[in-house]
């Protein structure tokens, strides 16, 4: 009785530990406020929110058909290859078949990825095709991971069903073919039917492989929820999450009801109603791929694929107040459509395909694979010289030309601070960049911006700040975030010693990784985008940041009562110490002559302030809250209205900004700083001076547990066997295989009179 209750208490835990956090998520997705600390009130504010989204609409519907064409065509061919293997009679054949069947779901899903995104390069180089990535290479890629799943559902079914019954319909008169579909076929349905519903349930669900293998023209749901969570969690990816955790739960009963009428007999009537869901559910496929594909192929579409930053551009999203911002990409499909109509003299439809990525790193692996596809990218300054330096962005137009093909290039021009004259060098500065300084324009600059330290002023004493120092303050033991990327993380360590970032010694390398090293027993966590809601919500108090976002962290802060506060590390001279990035828009060089023309359009109306088109320059630099290099913005009155006194901030190093670009920006490494830089970032990552060496004890424990555990089985297996054999009365006697055959017969015969006789008893 204790031990079926303590049973019992632990299930409930574990049903707690997993479910207690979906049910938190559900609670706040009907929330009326956006708090995350905080209930306010039932609301479906959020869920009416989520179905005015156009673009999560679009993902959702792009989701959808995506996971039941793969999983539809996963179904036919694992219910093929079941029946195949169910076939082999050779044991090894059947083993080894089923072996490799089963490599794509026990293969971790990153190297499944990776490597299909390879296979379709290596595909698409052969073929001499340069848009390799869309919707046939992920529905290739769902349809390669859901079979396994299937095969595994409906294999079963076959061993159960009674192998007789097929030869007793080809006996009366049926051919193969209707042997399978009406002997066969309705046995190994739940099979099918669970089959399908898993292979759709892990389509739907599905982030890691659609991530390496979907294009720039394709986006699914998990994949905008990745690029959603840039800067902060919303309520509306609470109803989001909600309405998708409601969908699987319903599949998976709907599987389990299934698999328990199989045990049932069914009757004509509901062997008749199953075949009509079943020729419902294929009509409605068959009529959402139809209007999917058809519908759209007889239209003139100009597409425009871009690359960029998430959060990095005006979407139309809505603030705290209920005002929308523009939706820069609407925008230009709207001005682009009619000046192509206008040129060509018939109605263009313009699209932007728009998706985003998290790191340099991310962008540049993407390019360098050959698996891009994408006509505009944003990368920062160093990568941009990387690409130019490994010919993998092509020339905007000569210096001479750029400025009769991007019409507002001129107004990339850097302001002189009060009182200074520039000269002509030093106002161009944002026209010939550093990693950009040739005889052809490789980059148009969108935005630059400064890096900073953002803290929490309630806590955090006036006299700690002001350097790099405080990042290595052990007062705040357990409140401060680190950057999770080695090129800013060693850059804290590198401006904290006054190391040059772009050619460091090896004994310089050294000691940053030692500051660094030091420094990880203090640190909350490595954090990237997750920094947002650390320290909007308190649970984090200091944090190096980018400029732009610093500020929206502070004002989302100030909404929820957090009070926290900026500032530009300087030296013991009081001079700024600290990296200035700059972000520019970039041509890929595998784009065509013809899709260059539309993403010069692109890049030139992503410098323009024309209000019929919601002036985008204006619009985007008010969004991301970063520095805009083009006049145009800066001077803008109605612009600096709504930064209300931030301009100071985002604006501050402007008058040296030359200097800084020179003295603490990124430059692409050498191979050999390369390499050193991975390398001790993963030293970093692996040192585990702050466990004191408990984690390998702990490792340690749990491996001898296990070992002990298995050996205990093993052994008490073997003593039970032994006792067995030594308690039977045939033990030692050696028997002809038709004795063995004999008694086995006799002994069933016997046990069937038992049973016999038990029953009339």
């Amino acid at each position: 009785m204790k031990r079926k209750t303590a049973g019992n208490i632990y299930t409930v835990l574990v049903f707690i530990f997993l479910y207690m956090p979906i049910a938190v998520l559900i609670l706040f997705s009907f929330n009326s406020s956006s708090s995350t600390g905080r209930f306010d009130g039932f609301s479906l504010r959020w869920y009416k929110e989520l179905f005015s989204d156009a673009a999560t609409l679009e993902a959702l519907k792009n989701t959808l058909i995506l996971a039941v064409l793969s999983a539809a065509i996963a179904t036919v061919i694992g219910t093929l290859a079941a029946y195949g293997i169910n076939k082999i009679k050779n044991k090894h054949l059947k083993n080894g078949i089923t072996s490799v069947t089963n490599v794509p779901m026990m293969n971790p899903e990153i190297v499944t990825g990776i490597s299909m995104m390879l296979l379709f390069v290596f595909v698409g180089g052969l073929v001499n095709s340069k848009t390799v990535l869309g919707f046939g290479t992920v529905l290739i890629a769902h349809v390669t991971f859901n079979l396994p799943y299937v095969i595994l559902s409906v294999m079963p079914k076959f061993k159960q069903m009674d192998k007789h019954l097929p030869e007793a319909a080809l006996d009366l008169g049926c051919t193969p073919v209707q042997s399978f579909l009406k002997v066969e076929l309705p046995q190994i349905l739940p099979g099918i039917i669970s089959g399908f519903i898993m292979a759709f349930t892990l389509s739907l669900d599905d982030f890691v492989i659609s991530y390496f293998t979907v294009g720039s023209g394709f986006e699914t749901l998990p994949i905008r929820i990745y690029s959603m969570t840039k800067k902060r969690v919303t309520p509306d990816m609470y109803a989001l999450s909600t309405l998708i955790f409601v969908a699987i739960l319903v599949l998976l009963i709907l599987s389990n009801i299934s698999g328990d009428k199989e045990k049932k007999t069914l009757t004509l009537k509901q062997k008749k109603r199953r075949k009509i869901v079943l020729v419902s559910t294929f009509s409605v496929i068959a009529a959402i791929t139809l209007g999917l594909f058809i519908g759209t192929s007889f239209a003139e579409v100009v597409t425009v694929n871009v690359y960029n930053w998430g959060e990095y551009i005006s979407d139309g999203s809505e603030d705290e107040d209920g005002v929308a911002s523009v939706d820069t990409n609407k925008e230009f499909e709207k001005y682009y459509s009619e000046y192509l109509s206008e040129q060509y003299g018939r109605k263009v439809k313009v699209k932007v395909n728009y998706t985003t990525y998290a790191s340099n790193e991310d962008l540049y692996a993407k390019l360098k694979a050959g698996a891009g596809g994408y006509d505009v990218i944003i990368p920062s300054d160093y990568m941009i010289e990387r690409l130019i330096k490994e010919e993998l962005i092509q020339p905007i137009a000569s210096r001479e030309e750029i400025t009769n093909v991007i019409k507002n290039y001129d107004y990339l021009l850097r302001a002189p601070s009060e009182g200074k004259t520039l000269t002509k060098e030093e106002a161009e500065i944002f026209q010939k960049p550093f990693y950009d300084n040739g005889d052809d324009v490789y980059s148009v600059m969108y935005t630059y911006g400064v890096i900073g330290i953002v803290y929490n002023a309630d806590h955090v004493s006036e006299e700690d700040i002001g350097g790099w120092d405080l990042l290595w303050n052990e007062k705040y033991s357990g409140k401060i975030l680190q950057f999770n990327n080695a090129r800013d993380a060693f850059g804290t360590a590198m401006y904290k010693l006054g190391v040059n970032v772009n050619d460091p010694t090896a004994e310089q390398w050294q000691a940053c990784l030692n500051e660094l090293i030091k420094q990880k027993p203090i640190v909350q966590s490595y954090v990237m985008d997750e920094v947002f809601n650390k320290m909007e919500s308190g649970e984090a108090w200091i944090a190096p940041y980018y400029v732009g976002d610093a500020l929206s962290m502070i004002y989302q802060a100030e909404q929820r009562g957090i009070n926290l506060d900026f500032y530009y590390p300087t030296d013991e001279n009081g001079e700024t110490v600290t990296n200035v990035f700059a972000d520019a828009m970039c041509i890929p060089v595998d784009v065509s002559e013809e899709q260059k023309t539309h993403a010069i359009a692109y890049i030139d109306f992503m410098l323009s302030v024309d209000e019929k088109y919601g002036a985008p320059a204006i619009a985007n630099a008010e969004y991301i809250y970063y520095a805009s290099p083009n006049r145009l913005v800066y001077t803008n009155p109605d612009y600096l209205a709504t930064l209300d006194g931030d301009e100071e901030i985002i604006y501050e190093p402007m008058s040296n900004i030359n200097e800084l670009f020179d003295k603490y920006a990124y430059r692409n490494l050498s191979s050999q700083n390369l390499s050193t830089l991975n390398s001790n970032w993963e030293a970093l990552k692996v040192e585990s001076s702050s466990f004191n060496g408990t984690i390998y004890v702990i490792s340690a424990i749990i491996a001898a547990a296990i070992i002990g555990y298995i050996v205990f089985i093993t052994v008490r297996k073997r003593h039970r066997r032994k006792l067995y054999w030594e308690q039977s009365p045939t033990v030692g006697t050696k028997k002809s295989s038709s004795d063995s055959s004999a008694d086995s017969l006799s002994d069933t015969v016997t046990i069937a009179i038992k049973r016999s006789k038990s029953k009339k008893d």
